[in-house]
C-alpha cells in the first residue's frame, strides 16, 4: 500500500507563508526494475524491431536471458494459430526454460460429461511484466470456425474471439489450464490497491507494447518515461467529458469526471469540459501532462494541429471503440497521440462496449494516489482481459514514484526551471486545503522564480482574478507574455488577455492584443469567430481602420452563400434523414466563448468551466 503525499500551509515568523510539508511516499515492492521484465521481438520485422528490444533493456537493465526473439507476422494481425503456434507456446516454453515461470500440476476432478486432468498452473515467477516491441503483431483476428461450450450462453454481441495480442497475452498464466476464449475474461486483479497483487502466480501477466508510427518513436517511449521520472511528471491536466449524468454512457462520464478529480487534488492546473461536444480545434493546450476524453471516431479537436505541447511523459486516452485499430499510423488516436509526443496511452482494437474498457477512475487514481506504475495503473483499471485493450508505452513507467519533497529539493538545488511546476503544484495543493488566494499571491510574490516564469505570473493572474482585483490580473498576464510562454500557452494568455482588457472597458489595449494573435497565428482553425469578437471590440474603440480590416477577413473568411435559383427538391430530398440531421462528435463543438476562455477561467470549477 502506498501513502499518498500531503502539501500543507505552515507558519513562519512575521507573516504566513506557503511551505513544502509532506508524508514520503513509500513505495514497497517485491519486485523491481528491469528483472522483472521479458522483452519480445520480431525476428521477421527488421533491425527495427530488435533494435527497440535492445534499447529498451539497456536503458531499463533487461538481463539478456529476458530479451527473445521469435518469427512473428510481420503484419498488425495474426490469426488465432498464429498466435498460439508462433507466439504463445514458444513464449511460455522459453519462460519456463529459463527459469522465469515455474509450473506445477494440478489435477483438476472429474465433473459430469468431463473426466479429471492435470493441467499446469504457475506457483512462481520472477517476472511480471511482457514488453512487446515494434514489429509485433497487434490483433488476433476472429476464427468463425472455433467452437465452445459455453459461448451460446454469451449476449450475442460477445459471441466473438477476436482479442488485443497485448490482452490475450495478460492470460499467459492460464495459457496451460484454458479459459473461453469467446468473449471478454474477468480480470482476476481488477480494482486491486495492492500493485504487487499484480503478479504471474495470481493469473495476471501485464503486458503492454512499445509500438508507434516509427521504431524512434517506439524506441523514445522509454526515454521519455526515465525524464519524466527523473525530473517529474509536470503541465496541465485536461479532461473532456460529456455532461452526461443518466442512460446507457452516464459511466464513462462518472469515469472522466473522477478522473478529474484526481488530477485536480494532486495539484494538476486543471480542466474539467462537461458540454456534449469534444475540444474544438481552436481551443488554445498549453503543455499538456495529462489528458482523457470521449468519444469521437476520428482525431479531432486540439490535437488536428500541427503543433501539440505533450510535456515529457504526457499520458493520454481517448475512449473511443477503435481507438487502437492501428498503432503505426497516425489516423488512430493512438497512432496520433504517439506521434505527436504522448509517452503512455491505451486504446481499443475493436468494439469492447463501454464496462470493458479501461475504468478510468481506478487507472488515474492508483497511478497518482498511490504510485503504481502505468502497467500496474492499466491492469488495475481493466475489469476484462483476453479482450480489445492494448497498452502503448514502457509499462516500468512510475510518475509518481518518487517521494515529493525529495523530488522539489533537487529541482531546487538543480536549479531547474522546472521548479516553476512544483511550486506551481503547492499552491494549488494549498489552495483546496483553504490557504486564500490573497495568501497564495503573498506567497507567489515573494518567490524568485515567478519573476522569471510565465507559469507562475499566469498563475499570479488567475489567483487576481479570484480576489476580484481585475486590472492587477491583466497586469500580470501581460507581464507572463513577455516571459517567454510556450507557444500554445501565448495564445491562450493573448486572448485572455484581450477578452480580461475588454471587460475593463479597455478597447484600444485589447485590440493590441488581437492584432498580435492575428499576426502570429494566420492559419488558426476558427479564426473568423475571433475576428468578429475583434470587430466587436474594434467597434467599441471607434477603430475605424481595424473596423474596415476586420470585416474584411471576415468576407474572406465566410463568404456569402448563393442561394439556390428555384426550389424544385422533391419533399424526400428537402427532408433530410436522421443521420444528417444529426451532426457528428467531431463537427458538433463547443461555442468559441466556452474554448478560448480568459487563463482565469481554466483554473475555475467545472461549473464556470462552461
Amino acid at each position: 500500500m502506498r501513502t499518498p503525499l500531503i502539501f500543507a500551509s505552515v507558519r513562519c515568523p512575521g507573516r504566513r507563508v506557503l511551505l513544502l510539508a509532506l508524508l514520503l511516499r513509500a513505495v514497497p515492492s517485491l519486485f523491481g526494475g528491469g528483472g522483472e521484465v521479458v522483452v519480445v521481438y520480431n525476428t521477421k520485422a527488421g533491425a527495427d524491431s530488435r533494435s527497440v528490444a535492445e534499447h529498451y533493456a539497456k536503458r531499463r537493465g533487461v538481463p539478456a536471458k529476458q530479451v527473445l526473439g521469435l518469427a512473428l507476422p510481420t503484419t498488425e494481425n495474426m490469426t488465432r494459430a498464429q498466435y498460439r503456434q508462433e507466439l504463445a507456446e514458444p513464449l511460455l516454453k522459453a519462460c519456463e526454460a529459463r527459469d522465469l515461470i515455474t509450473f506445477h500440476g494440478l489435477i483438476i476432478p472429474a465433473e459430469e460429461g468431463r473426466p479429471g486432468r492435470v493441467v499446469n498452473v504457475p506457483v512462481a515467477a520472477k517476472i511480471r511484466y511482457l514488453v512487446l516491441c515494434y514489429g509485433v503483431p497487434l490483433r488476433i483476428l476472429r476464427d468463425d470456425t472455433l467452437q465452445e461450450a459455453g459461448a451460446e450462453r454469451l449476449q450475442p454481441p460477445l459471441r466473438r474471439n477476436e482479442a488485443a495480442v497485448d490482452n490475450e497475452l495478460a492470460l499467459l498464466p492460464a495459457f496451460w489450464q484454458g479459459y473461453q476464449l469467446a468473449g471478454p475474461t474477468r480480470n482476476p486483479v481488477y480494482d486491486t490497491v495492492d500493485a504487487d497483487f499484480i503478479q504471474i502466480t495470481n493469473r495476471a501477466l501485464m503486458v503492454a507494447r512499445l509500438d508507434g508510427p516509427s521504431a524512434a518513436i517506439a524506441r523514445g517511449l522509454v526515454d521519455k518515461a526515465m525524464n519524466a521520472e527523473a525530473n517529474g511528471l509536470w503541465g496541465r491536466a485536461y479532461f473532456d467529458s460529456r455532461g452526461l449524468t443518466n442512460g446507457n454512457y452516464a459511466l464513462g462520464d462518472e469515469w472522466i469526471r473522477a478522473a478529474y478529480e484526481c488530477a485536480r487534488r494532486q495539484g494538476f492546473e486543471s480542466l474539467l469540459d462537461i458540454g456534449p461536444a469534444t475540444f474544438r480545434a481552436s481551443m488554445p493546450m498549453p503543455q499538456i501532462a495529462l489528458y482523457a476524453g470521449w468519444y469521437d471516431q476520428h482525431v479531432s479537436g486540439p490535437f488536428t494541429r500541427p503543433r501539440v505541447e505533450f510535456m515529457p511523459g504526457a499520458i493520454a486516452y481517448h475512449l473511443y471503440s477503435y481507438s487502437a485499430q492501428t498503432v503505426r499510423a497516425a489516423s488512430s488516436w493512438v497512432g496520433a497521440f504517439l506521434s505527436e509526443g504522448v509517452t503512455a496511452t491505451m486504446g481499443c482494437v475493436d468494439e469492447p462496449y463501454l464496462e470493458t474498457t479501461p475504468n478510468l477512475a481506478i487507472f488515474f487514481d492508483r497511478l497518482l494516489n498511490h504510485g503504481f506504475t502505468f502497467g500496474e495503473a492499466a491492469y488495475a483499471a481493466q475489469r476484462a482481459l483476453s479482450w480489445q485493450t492494448t497498452v502503448v508505452g514502457d509499462p516500468l513507467y512510475r510518475p509518481f514514484g518518487r517521494p515529493a519533497k525529495e523530488l522539489h529539493e533537487d529541482l531546487v538545488r538543480r536549479k531547474s526551471p522546472l521548479l516553476e511546476w512544483s511550486l506551481l503544484r503547492i499552491v494549488n495543493l494549498n489552495l483546496i486545503s483553504g490557504t486564500s488566494p490573497a495568501e497564495a499571491i503573498t506567497y507567489l510574490e515573494g518567490q524568485s522564480e515567478s519573476r522569471r516564469s510565465a507559469v507562475l505570473t499566469q498563475k499570479l493572474g488567475d489567483l487576481f482574478v479570484l480576489t476580484q482585483n481585475l486590472s492587477a490580473a491583466a497586469e500580470a498576464y501581460r507581464n507572463a507574455l513577455r516571459l517567454k510562454p510556450s507557444p500554445e500557452e501565448r495564445i491562450h494568455l493573448q486572448l485572455g488577455e484581450a477578452m480580461m482588457l475588454t471587460t475593463l472597458r479597455k478597447p484600444a489595449e485589447a485590440l493590441v492584443y488581437y492584432e498580435q494573435f492575428f499576426s502570429e497565428n494566420p492559419d488558426f482553425p476558427d479564426l473568423a469567430s475571433f475576428y468578429e469578437r475583434a470587430l466587436a471590440v474594434a467597434k467599441q474603440a471607434a477603430d475605424a481602420a481595424l473596423i474596415g480590416k476586420y470585416e474584411q477577413a471576415l468576407k474572406r473568411l465566410r463568404p456569402p452563400v448563393e442561394p439556390p435559383a428555384t426550389n424544385t427538391a422533391s419533399p424526400a430530398t428537402n427532408t433530410a434523414s436522421p443521420a444528417t440531421n444529426t451532426a457528428s462528435p467531431a463537427t458538433n463543438t463547443a461555442s468559441p466563448a466556452t474554448n478560448t476562455a480568459s487563463p482565469a477561467t481554466n483554473t475555475a470549477s467545472p461549473a464556470t468551466n462552461r
